[in-house]
Formats: structure tokens, sequence, C-alpha cells
């Protein structure tokens, strides 16, 4: 089975996460899409990222409305900080039998030479970027059967903005989906600048 992995701290997930999703999962090829929710990200600083749960909860909000698409708490179950390599590691020796796929934005794929064994994920895995506005995506010749850009919709929609309007009491309600909208405003999650 093709399984993509779009992996991040989803803090929180957004209209963009979910449209970036529902692209992959209908126009991409893969059988699976998992939404992979990081515990912290070794290159962002730990804010908000104490929200485990309830992060997982929203994501699975919209993981639930996308066919073949599931919410994945796998890298909560490794040692921290998880890197990407030692997730798709993991991963492939928990289930052999599928191939995983790495969903990045070209964002990421800019800094990729700087992941933690960047070329060991090369070697064993193959990449999907999707665009971002102001990051050029150049694939080196001898990637090309490795890595694709994927003609995703360029949404800019930004996790922090989100956090900083909901923390200023702003009306947040058109970044997010509906569910998860109210989830935060309920749980009062944010708002104090967590």
């Amino acid at each position: 089975m093709k399984i993509g992995i779009f992996g991040g701290s989803f803090n929180p997930v957004h209209v963009g996460h979910a449209i970036i999703a529902n692209y992959v999962i209908q126009h991409c090829g893969l059988d699976r899409l998992w939404l992979m929710v990081s515990p912290l990200s070794p290159f962002k600083v730990a804010r908000g990222e104490h929200y485990d749960v309830e992060r997982l909860r929203m994501v699975e909000m919209v993981s639930n409305k996308l066919e073949h698409v599931e919410t994945s708490g796998f890298e909560f179950t490794l040692p921290r900080p998880s890197y990407t390599a030692d997730t798709l590691n993991a991963l492939k020796a928990k289930f052999p039998e599928h191939e995983f796929f790495l969903i990045i934005g070209a964002d990421n794929w800019v800094a990729f030479d700087r992941w933690d064994r960047h070329e060991e994920i090369l070697a064993h895995h193959k990449i999907m970027i999707y665009p971002r506005s102001g990051y050029e995506i150049v694939i080196p010749d001898h990637l090309a059967d490795t890595v694709q850009v994927i003609n995703a919709p360029l949404v800019e929609v930004s996790s922090t903005e989100i956090r900083e309007g909901l923390a200023r009491m702003n009306n947040m309600s058109f970044y997010l989906p509906d569910d998860v909208y109210h989830y935060i405003i309920k749980n009062k999650l944010y708002l104090n600048n967590d």
C-alpha cells in the first residue's frame, strides 16, 4: 500500500492543511494519507506544543471528513525529539508491507539539506513537494525519480498567525474548519498567548 506521511505540529490544524490533504489523497496516486501529528519539531520552540491531546483531536476532525485520510499519533510513541528519518525508519520497521511517501512544503524542501540524515531519507523514500509562496522548488536531475512537485493549491495560512489572532480575541473562524474553531473557543485554547 502506498501511504503518504503529511507531518506537522498542526498547532492548530487549519484550512490550508485540510486543502493540501484533500488534494494529495485525490490526485497523487496514494492509497492512504496519514496526518502525522508531531510532539515537538526540533526546529521549533516548544510553545503551545503541550496541547498534544487537543491537537490530535482537532486533526481527527479534519481526517474524519476525508476518505482514506487518517490521523496518526505514531510519533508520540518515539523518543524525543523525533526526527523525520527516525519516524520513517520506525514506520518501515513496523509496517514493512507499505511504501511511505513524505509530503512536505516548498519551505521545507529549501531547508531539506539541513534535515537530520536527509540523504538517508532520499535514499529510501519518495518525496512530494507542495508549493509555498516565495519558495522556488528546484529538484536536481539525479533526484528526478525520487522527488516530485505536486500541483496542490497555494494556500497561505499560518498556524502562528492563527494563534496570535486567537490570543488577541480576533475572529479566526475563516482560517479553521468550523468544528476545529468551535473546539478551540469552547476549550479556550491559545487564548492566553500559549
